[in-house]
């Protein structure tokens, strides 16, 4: 394992720093979307989570993943060499910890998978209980991201479709669109299907009913700590798996900013023209959706392009959401599924129609990504569907119908995340 040339290991270990950001950001953003009664058990759940999925990241996940040039089984399959799974020591042994790639790359994705993890909990807020969500993440982070990731980052299997089979420079995800959005916007989509809609979002005649989360404040400030963060995720991961020169973190940087920034002011003029005013929360989904589709591409296309890919998931957000609640019945109370499951699989598929690659090795670079699509749909979905359902027959995931009308805060916490607002009373006013 030798070490990272200087400038490469500088610029990624600084943009890495700022990558924490992003899961503080998330995890408020998701709190000030449920009601009040919910929004300690968001955050600690969030802690919760986190601690599960890097926990089994260390203990296997990083075996499973390895890096770029690592060891790994390696099948051949109609005389090309296909790499499926890394080969590494569990516990992270035998890594050099002085500045080498894998030192890095442990650093990256205890980071990644921690994101992909908190995903699904906007989604299954309100109504999943605090030890189903770890087990979830404990799976999510021990065994499906990192083979993905594996498959995407790490010289697998969808990354040689170049070489193997000449589709462009191979399946490409500079910051994460798949890895991290669309693994974990799927695992959400799949755990919305479980646990079925909130105690009163539907009428008896099935028409949804609008459950406003309660702090509009945290969901705002979320998404400028997701932006900081983001910037930290998309910079080191394209210089870490993409091979991209340190010299492009500024362009990097400036197309997460466009993208994100175009998606926001797309979304705030669609939900103006179509209910009179502009929707704060529709508004801080659509900024999150232009970060999480312009991490894909991100270092491959003009600042234009990033700025298109992000117009485009602003439209998508806000469309997507109403679409899952009034013709699939799929309640997801953060946004997650319509944000980072949509918002990750129209980032992978803006490398191939934007992305910027040296002749010959563009041609093709659409297939590829459609490839990795469709392994996303056809793989990864059902594979998270099928460890949830498992957790399901074994113990109850969603909280019983007393604990959600008294709130996860008290039902599984005891106390609430605002205690003076139910002692406050008249009495309190008097001099």
């Amino acid at each position: 394992m030798t070490p990272l040339p200087e400038s490469r290991f500088a610029v990624a270990f600084a943009s890495l720093l700022l990558a924490p950001f992003a899961l503080a950001g998330l995890a408020l953003l998701n709190a000030g979307l449920v009601r009040a009664r919910n929004a300690a058990h968001v955050l600690m759940g969030s802690l919760c989570v986190i601690a599960a999925s890097v926990g089994a990241y260390f203990l296997c996940g990083f075996a499973l993943q390895g890096f770029i040039g690592g060891p790994a089984h390696i099948w051949t399959i109609g005389g090309k060499e296909w790499n499926w799974v890394a080969s590494l020591p569990l516990f992270w042994r035998g890594v050099d910890w002085n500045g080498s790639l894998a030192a890095l790359v442990i650093w990256s994705q205890l980071l990644s998978v921690a994101f992909a993890a908190l995903i699904p909990l906007g989604a299954a807020a309100e109504r999943w209980r605090l030890g189903a969500a770890c087990i979830s993440a404990a799976v999510l982070g021990g065994l499906i991201y990192p083979l993905f990731a594996h498959w995407v980052w790490g010289g697998g299997w969808l990354a040689q479709l170049g070489t193997n089979y000449g589709l462009g420079t191979g399946f490409v995800d500079a910051g994460g669109s798949s890895t991290i959005q669309a693994v974990g916007g799927l695992s959400a989509l799949s755990l919305t299907w479980l646990l079925g809609p909130r105690h009163g979002k539907y009428s008896p005649d099935g028409m949804p009913m609008a459950i406003p989360g309660h702090n509009a404040v945290l969901v705002l400030f979320g998404c400028m700590l997701a932006w900081i963060g983001w910037l930290g995720i998309n910079v080191a991961g394209a210089l870490l798996f993409s091979g991209v020169d340190s010299g492009r973190a500024v362009l990097i940087v400036v197309n997460t900013t466009l993208g994100a920034a175009a998606a926001a002011a797309a979304t705030a003029v669609l939900t103006r023209a179509r209910f009179g005013k502009p929707d704060a929360s529709l508004t801080a989904n659509g900024f999150v959706a232009g970060l999480a589709s312009g991490s894909g591409a991100c270092a491959f296309v003009p600042p234009a392009s990033a700025i298109l890919i992000g117009l485009i998931a602003g439209i998508l957000v806000p469309l997507a959401i109403e679409n899952l609640e009034l013709r699939l019945g799929i309640d997801d109370p953060g946004g997650s599924i319509s944000v980072h499951a949509i918002g990750g699989l129209w980032g992978v598929l803006a490398v191939g129609l934007f992305g910027r690659f040296p002749p010959p090795a563009g041609e093709g670079q659409w297939l590829a990504q459609l490839i990795g699509i469709a392994t996303l749909l056809g793989l990864v979905l059902p594979a998270v569907y099928f460890v949830n359902w498992l957790l399901s027959r074994w113990r109850p995931i969603r909280a019983s119908a007393d604990g959600e009308r008294q709130g996860l805060d008290l039902h599984e916490l005891g106390a609430g995340a605002y205690p003076e607002f139910m002692t406050h009373t008249d009495e309190f006013l008097q001099r």
